[in-house]
């Protein structure tokens, strides 16, 4: 007796999740829009347009990262955009005004955020806030903080080398692209490959039964906000580099952007499931749109509403995906 083969869209549906742990339609998504943007734009398909895409890309897909450990994990952080807002105007204050060595501004920018992710993760695991409201809070703290830090003003005149960072083309690639490459691979080998990343969506899928296997996981919840925040203080550093100043108001909905990005790349929003790789792609589907929308002169307000849109259509094609494959 023989068996029918699966549909051609399924077999090749399973070889991109199981292989490349990609979600397909992430990847029709991507070739559509490029397609629709070239064809409303002349300058879309320019390699100076493609290096500023990278460019624009590296701040979110780094907080893209972020969420998608968070989120994989079945937990929340809506305060990402507030702490890499806070961390470059720590990066900012300490290499500006104590007028420190560039490398402290470094860490600066990723301890702060650490610190904050920490303490996200602390109220989640030991007070037991939900998560929703322990990082809402921390949104308005940390944007608070920063705006004092600052005394509510742009901090400019950065070292050369951290302005190299974020300006810096060697091979005449940015270097914040560059930094955001090295960051997917080291994070998309430690979810795939090690226990701490089966253990993060073990948790995500059902922490109870993760405790049952001898996972502690107040222990990992609070490292993965402490992750989650130091990639958003790197991020803080990529963007203050860039624009050479530190800006209390920098990163304004930019974890909506991010939860965005990851969720359309495969991560599960109630968590389970999360690919660095499709995070990426995802990132590059919100760098596309946004530079696009740029190219065609729509208004800064039409853009949030697309981004809006994207996340309530990726949400609902997740959950119809996940209905499907629960009746199947």
């Amino acid at each position: 007796m023989t068996t029918q083969s699966p549909p051609l869209w399924q077999r090749a549906q399973s070889v991109a999740i199981n292989r490349f742990q990609v979600r397909l339609e992430s990847l029709i998504v991507l070739f559509v829009l490029c397609a629709a943007m070239t064809a409303l734009s002349p300058y879309f398909l320019s390699f100076s347009n493609f290096l500023n895409i990278l460019l624009a890309t590296s701040t979110i897909g780094i907080l893209a990262i972020a969420a998608t450990f968070i989120i994989g994990s079945g937990g929340l952080d809506l305060s990402l955009g507030s702490v890499m807002g806070l961390a470059g105007v720590a990066g900012a204050a300490v290499t500006v005004n104590l007028e420190l060595p560039a490398v402290f501004g470094v860490i600066a920018c990723i301890g702060a955020g650490a610190a904050a992710g920490y303490i996200n993760g602390l109220l989640v695991t030991r007070a037991f806030v939900p998560a929703f409201i322990v990082t809402l809070g921390m949104l308005g703290l940390a944007r608070g903080l920063a705006l004092v830090l600052s005394d509510g003003r742009v901090i400019y005149g950065l070292p050369e080398f951290l302005v190299y960072l974020g300006q810096g083309r060697p091979f005449g690639i940015p270097m914040p692209a560059i930094i955001l490459l090295l960051m997917a691979i080291t994070m998309h080998c430690l979810l795939a490959y090690t226990p701490f990343g089966r253990h993060t969506l073990a948790i995500g899928d059902n922490d109870n039964a993760a405790r049952t296997a001898g996972i502690n996981v107040a222990s990992y919840r609070r490292k993965l906000y402490t992750l989650s925040g130091a990639l958003a203080g790197l991020a803080g550093m990529l963007f203050m580099a860039r624009v050479n100043a530190g800006d209390p108001t920098a990163g304004i909905t930019y974890e909506l952007t991010a939860i965005t990005a990851a969720i359309i790349g495969g991560t599960n929003l109630f968590g389970g499931r999360g690919s660095i790789l499709g995070t990426m792609i995802g990132a590059l589907i919100m760098g596309v749109l946004q530079n696009g929308l740029n190219l065609l002169a729509v208004q800064s307000y039409y853009q949030q509403m697309a981004i809006g849109a994207v996340l309530i259509f990726a949400v609902f094609v997740d959950q119809y995906q996940h209905r499907k494959e629960s009746r199947a």
